[in-house]
């Protein structure tokens, strides 16, 4: 389970156990939108290659998804820690964590798209290199 402690008590799971609410709050907080009551558990088993869960004292302070094509394409979604947890290179080690388990499923890449701020975070920290891509909005 643990694939190396970080700061105090806090370990990372691949395809780790959670609860629908207790998902739904941290991608409330991180993400500052209301509340929902959405079936994270269903989505990922059924479209992810897998995720990570971080927890520190039992809490889920931390998660990332690894959605893929079933082939040679992951695309990282959702990379969240809580706000105490921030700042202490956890999202980086739950990076790290999918990065590892993508490669040993056989995928060839790892996708991610983010807000502008977060350049530095996945270029400079995650070693994400920036590519020509394309996008259209659709709501």
């Amino acid at each position: 389970m643990d694939t190396g402690n970080i700061g105090d008590a806090a370990g990372l799971e691949w395809r780790g156990a959670f609860e629908n609410r207790e998902l739904n709050a941290l991608h409330a907080e991180c993400f500052e939108h209301a509340l929902t009551d959405d079936d994270w558990w269903n989505q990922v088993n059924r479209f992810s290659l897998g995720w990570v869960c971080m927890r520190t004292s039992g809490v889920l302070t931390g998660f990332v998804n690894v959605a893929w094509d079933g082939g040679v394409h992951a695309f990282l979604l959702d990379t969240m820690v809580a706000s105490p947890q921030r700042r202490m290179g956890h999202a980086a080690r739950l990076v790290e964590e999918a990065v590892m388990h993508a490669k040993a499923a056989g995928c060839e890449w790892l996708h991610v798209d983010f807000d502008p701020h977060l350049r530095d975070f996945y270029f400079g920290r995650c070693g994400f290199v920036a590519t020509d891509a394309g996008l259209i909005r659709l709501r």
